[in-house]
């Protein structure tokens, strides 16, 4: 059974020039005005597309991307005409809706002297998978959020599942509580600061002092964990993926109902976590 779930990004409002016109207010999306003057307005453009597209799980329609950036039906038609061909997006049928596909994730994906992080900790997730039969994720920072760039689903027949490149909030996700409490203090300080605490569940930091006090819990533990904070009965255990010099650049997490993994057993899952992130380090950094 698949519990699919989607992040959206946090609206913003679009950006203006001096003497020119309110751009339309897109959420996630900051729109270059129509007099702006872009040297490549028709990149400009493809951009405004798929970040529109990235906040929109069930996708758009070619006549509600024009409304939506103001840009004519025919200039829609041949902008996503490129992405598609390019594999940027594609259109699903009959419904004729634009959404995006993983390339993206793959361009993003961290490297390091060659080796790509996703394979370097793809057999760490499954020696987790192996161990725990939970839903195995692997997570990067992404401004204030995290993102799901890799996913071994579990073995149960009962599972839970997102989507790659879903972007849950750092506050209430034990991947993003991990990526975050291993920040040196100045950077975590400032994210903490800018983050928007909502309240997912009964279970959610709403507070920054909540929060700092769980990154200090973290440092000591050396794992992090999710007691149904972001979605009611989902529990997750994780830990960060460091460099040589501590800095985090990913976060390996298990998922599952919370009869699975119960409160009592997050500190025999956190050493499995702790043992894979260590193992993928390794791999990655050599």
């Amino acid at each position: 059974m698949k519990n699919g779930s989607r992040s959206t990004a946090s609206a913003s409002r679009a950006s203006t020039r001096a003497g020119a016109q309110d751009s339309p207010q897109v959420p996630g999306v900051a729109l270059e005005p129509a007099g702006s003057e872009s040297q490549a307005p028709a990149l400009q453009r493809g951009l405004n597309i798929l970040e529109f597209l990235a906040c929109r799980e069930e996708g758009a329609t070619l006549s509600e991307l024009s409304s939506a950036l103001s840009l004519s039906p025919a200039s829609i038609f041949r902008l996503t005409g490129v992405l598609e061909e390019s594999g940027y997006v594609r259109r699903e049928e009959p419904s004729r809706r634009f959404s995006l596909t993983r390339k993206l994730l793959l361009l993003a994906q961290p490297k390091h002297e060659g080796r790509a992080l996703v394979e370097c900790c793809l057999a760490p997730m499954r020696e987790v998978l192996r161990r725990t039969g939970e839903t195995v994720q692997l997570c990067c920072l992404a401004g204030n959020e995290s993102v799901m760039v890799e996913q071994l689903p579990s073995t149960h027949p009962f599972k839970y599942i997102v989507d790659l490149g879903s972007r849950p909030p750092l506050h209430c996700c034990a991947p993003g509580k991990a990526l975050l409490a291993s920040l040196p203090t100045g950077e975590q300080a400032k994210i903490i600061q800018e983050l928007k605490l909502e309240r997912h569940t009964a279970r959610s930091i709403t507070t920054k002092k909540g929060l700092l006090d769980e990154c200090r819990r973290i440092q000591a533990a050396g794992y992090a964990v999710d007691e149904g904070e972001h979605f009611e009965g989902i529990h997750c255990v994780a830990a960060s993926v460091k460099d040589r010099h501590g800095y985090p650049v990913a976060a390996i997490t298990i998922a599952g109902p919370s009869a699975r993994i119960p409160t009592h057993r997050f500190a025999e899952f956190g050493a499995v976590m702790m043992e894979a992130a260590r193992e993928a380090a390794l791999n990655y950094f050599g």
